[in-house]
């Protein structure tokens, strides 16, 4: 996996946003006051030095992290790789608090709650030119008037910039229309927004809270009234699977303003761990009911793709549905892809997948 979070030495009381530049010295009047310059190398890390001070990385090498902007904790000798200039999956998880407890929840709800919008919002502005952040959670918009204020500042300075929200939409508003305007005025910010069944009851089971499903499509209508970029998901799993074709139906002739409708499967990590024996769905011995539904959806004009499938797993007609959407950082590919035609545009497996249960297809036998 890739390291998201490194060791640090650092003199400095406080957490700060640096940036990692590897100028030579005759290049040093580029760097900004976030920018610290690699100096030298050597056997005991790699030493930076920028107006906020010197700073050494240990244990990987600087050409990784160049251009990369870190949030520095002095005092736990640690650094999260917030932007890394060479990905394009850099995902800012804004709080681990959520009013959702969903039964394949990937990273579970915790209580406590650090406020670093301050830190992202630094970082944002020095991300890569036409870079696409995430925002997670968590639930985001439990801190709405934090997060839109970041969106709104940011996007005002970095009109380059875009954002992917994943959100519940359970706390949208009349009294947002303002500042959902402000902020989505050109199309910069899409919302990543869940409706896992159109049986209400089931939606609210799988999301652990009575009425769910109601609000959630309350807040889908204001968001199509505001023009807002929508990304509805829907994570595959035992229990709504069956119900794909009649969701497949009304997304259709009610929702057809959304953005995409992606199709997930599950993530075997957190509670999709635990729960993963009752929910997960093997799409490639059951892909009927999925290609029924992508096809319902599509012929109505309306984007639809899978996201997270090995394109082993997914019939070949309809391969070209499935970008290679997990995170560079958790993804991996088994001994049985090696020498698959596909693999360089497939997106392999998440790397805590289990190698005893999950798809029964032939794996790797793409050739």
């Amino acid at each position: 996996m890739i390291p998201l979070r490194i060791k640090v030495e650092a003199n400095a009381d406080q957490p700060f946003v640096v940036r990692l530049r590897s100028f030579e010295a005759d290049a040093r009047e580029k760097l900004n006051p976030f920018d610290a310059a690699l100096e030298r190398v050597g056997p005991e890390g790699a030493h930076y030095v920028g107006e906020g001070g010197p700073i050494r990385i240990l244990g990987i090498d600087p050409s990784k992290v160049d251009g990369d902007v870190l949030l520095v904790n002095p005092r736990r000798g640690t650094a999260d790789r917030l932007i890394r200039s060479s990905s394009q999956h850099n995902t800012f998880l804004v709080t681990e608090r959520c009013d959702q407890v969903c039964l394949m929840c990937s990273q579970p709800p915790k209580k406590h709650h650090v406020d670093l919008f301050p830190y992202f919002e630094a970082a944002a502005l020095l991300a890569p030119e036409g870079a696409t952040i995430g925002i997670s959670g968590g639930e985001p918009t439990l801190f709405k008037t934090q997060l839109f204020r970041f969106l709104e500042r940011v996007l005002g300075a970095r009109p380059d910039l875009s954002f992917h929200v994943l959100t519940n939409g359970q706390h949208f508003g009349e009294n947002d229309r303002g500042a959902l305007s402000r902020i989505d005025d050109r199309g910069r910010v899409v919302w990543g927004i869940p409706l896992y069944s159109r049986d209400p009851a089931i939606h609210d089971e799988i999301v652990g809270k009575p009425g769910a499903h109601a609000q959630l499509l309350e807040n889908l209508a204001l968001m199509c009234r505001l023009g807002a970029q929508v990304e509805l998901r829907t994570v595959l799993m035992r229990p709504n699977a069956d119900g794909l074709p009649r969701l497949a139906r009304f997304i259709a002739s009610t929702l057809p303003f959304i953005r995409t409708w992606a199709v997930m499967q599950m993530e075997n990590i957190g509670f999709g761990r635990m729960n993963w024996k009752t929910l997960f769905y093997d799409s490639s011995q059951g892909f009927d009911v999925l290609g029924h539904s992508l096809d319902l959806v599509r012929s109505r004009g309306i984007d639809a793709w899978l996201y997270n499938f090995p394109l082993c797993t997914v019939p070949e007609a309809y391969r070209h549905l499935a970008p290679a959407t997990i995170s560079d950082w958790k993804r991996t590919y088994r001994e049985e892809c090696v020498g698959c035609s596909l693999k360089a545009r497939c997106g392999g497996f998440f790397e805590w997948h289990p190698r005893n249960h999950g798809y029964y297809s032939n794996l790797g036998a793409i050739q």
